[in-house]
């Protein structure tokens, strides 16, 4: 049995996520469908990620098993072929028994964008949120930087569990502006349930002076999800990066 790990990307506008639901259609439903069909056999893939509705994906990590012994090209080529257009598999190899998209990731980076203008980019409505007031990319990469570290993110987190560790490390934060769009990548070791968009419409917040930079430790200590800003709109939103051993 072949343990393969692909990589995929996929525009989620159309889409409830990456995991599979019973009454909405989302990314693995529709994968594991033009995949059983190419390998002409079940198929069930295991992500690396849960995205949310409308999250899109830049590099998406699934691992999944079969015997056929197609050869790699003729995998993505032939998997494309049944794919729509806003899903496509970049590659696939053949992984270690014990590979696991999901256990073995050792870190993941986020994208947000950000169309800051006065007037809608009417390419990017489903990809950028549009954002009208001035941005202070100076204030906001000061108050990103509280962010970085080791810290309880419980703030910054919707859904949470009794069973659930919200402690995680955010190895960088970076915002740039380019022309009209503002991007902002987000890496870290792992996140919690909108905990990137959480910190996104946080940070929103201190741009438009409803938090003080001085003010967000305290947030972090809290623990109270009622305490940071906004869950930022979700088609802003994309896993950039994953990364492994």
């Amino acid at each position: 049995m072949r343990n393969l790990k692909v990589m995929m990307a996929f525009r989620g506008t159309n889409y409830h996520g990456f995991q599979r639901q019973p009454n909405a259609l989302t990314v693995q439903e529709v994968v594991e469908g033009a995949l059983s069909k190419l390998l002409n056999e079940p198929v069930t893939i295991y992500g690396c990620s849960r995205t949310d509705t409308g999250v899109h994906a830049q590099q998406f990590c699934f691992s999944m098993q079969t015997e056929k012994p197609l050869p790699p090209r003729n995998f993505i080529r032939g998997a494309c072929g049944y794919l729509p257009e806003d899903i496509s598999i970049l590659s696939v190899e053949d992984a270690p028994p014990e590979f696991h998209a999901r256990y073995s990731c050792r870190a993941k980076q986020y994208m947000y964008r950000i169309h800051n203008s006065e007037s809608k980019n009417p390419f990017t409505t489903d990809l950028e949120l549009h954002y009208r007031r001035p941005l202070d990319i100076r204030l906001m990469r000061e108050a990103a930087s509280d962010f970085v570290g080791t810290h309880d993110f419980a703030s910054f987190c919707t859904n949470l569990t009794e069973k659930q560790t919200t402690v995680r490390t955010i190895y960088d934060i970076t915002v740039e502006k380019q022309g009209d769009t503002v991007i902002l990548l987000v890496k870290g070791n792992g996140f919690l349930y909108n905990m990137v968009r959480i910190l996104v419409g946080t940070l929103l917040g201190v741009n438009e002076g409803r938090y003080a930079v001085s003010e967000l430790d305290e947030i972090l200590a809290s623990r109270d999800r009622l305490r940071a800003g906004m869950t930022a709109q979700p088609h802003g939103l994309s896993l950039y990066r994953v990364f492994y051993d």
